[in-house]
């Protein structure tokens, strides 16, 4: 068996708009099948390092930062298109496989945006494995974007704390907070860790969110207009879509009829898991994605 490679640092990728995106090394079997990580709002690349563990054994493992996420750089003044995360995906994807023969495993905006890429690229995937990703059917009724900003969960990033005066004050912020509560201590660690950044300013030294809340919310009140599912029908990608316990007015409510849209999707139904599975549920979310 061979022994699988160590984490390396950070690969700098070009993406539209002039940015360079950043990919992870997750480390794995160098000469295994190649697998992308595609990572939901508001989180990074190091938040499935548990994920890419487990996997070690079966892939060569690397997750890429979105624009604006975990080392990702974005413009402060940027207009937030969810085709962009698309374009993400793509170059992130084409530079870890260029050949094709890729495992893409998303997770929420991760996995619409690797659906975007397949669209764009019928080649490039062998296969999907997708948690909840964001896609709302055509006939849903639409929301102007005053009622998208007042939605909870958009509220919730807005009201998101920022900034903290240490990493350890950030982790024991977030450790009784649901729905961060329900991470595993190794995701909530490598959140925090990874997803904070220290600053040295006039209010002196603290860490701050490297996704700002702004961004977040941003994110939210255009994702459900962000164009996924006139593209199902035309992805013949095999996908494996997997939903937490169906809620209302959760990406949970639509993960069924994203299956039946996709012509080679199949549907399963995880109703011990919430949206936040991969983090609190990772060894069952890598044996999925092994297959």
């Amino acid at each position: 068996m061979a022994v699988a490679a160590r984490p390396q640092p950070l690969i700098r990728v070009p993406t539209s708009d002039r940015l360079e995106l950043a990919l992870h090394d997750l480390g794995g079997d160098p000469t295994a099948p190649p697998l992308l990580i595609s990572h939901a709002t508001g989180f990074h690349a190091h938040c499935y390092a548990p994920i890419a563990e487990a996997l070690a054994t079966r892939f060569h493992v690397t997750a890429l930062d979105y624009r604006g996420h975990g080392c990702s750089p974005v413009a402060t003044d940027w207009d937030v298109d969810w085709a962009r995360f698309g374009d993400d995906a793509l170059a992130a994807a084409t530079h870890v496989a260029p050949d094709g023969g890729l495992v893409g495993f998303g997770h929420s905006m991760g996995g619409a945006a690797l659906l975007m890429a397949a669209h764009r690229a019928p080649g490039l995937f062998d296969r999907l494995v997708l948690f909840e990703p964001i896609s709302h059917e055509g006939t849903s009724p639409a929301l102007t974007r005053a009622e998208m900003t007042a939605l909870p969960i958009v509220q919730g990033a807005l009201r998101r704390r920022r900034r903290f005066p240490s990493f350890d004050a950030a982790y024991d912020n977030f450790v009784d907070k649901p729905p961060l509560s329900l991470m595993t201590r190794e995701v909530l660690r490598n959140y925090v860790d990874h997803g904070f950044r220290a600053v040295d300013d006039e209010h002196g030294h603290a860490v701050e969110l490297r996704c700002t809340p702004e961004l977040e919310a941003a994110i939210f009140v255009t994702g459900r207009d962000n164009g996924v599912w006139a593209l199902l029908p035309d992805i013949h990608t095999p996908c494996l879509v997997i939903g937490g316990r169906v809620e209302d007015r959760q990406p949970s409510a639509q993960t069924e009829a994203i299956a039946e849209r996709l012509p080679r999707g199949e549907y399963l139904l995880l109703d011990h898991q919430t949206h936040v599975g991969p983090f609190s549920h990772p060894d069952e979310i890598a044996r999925l994605v092994a297959g």
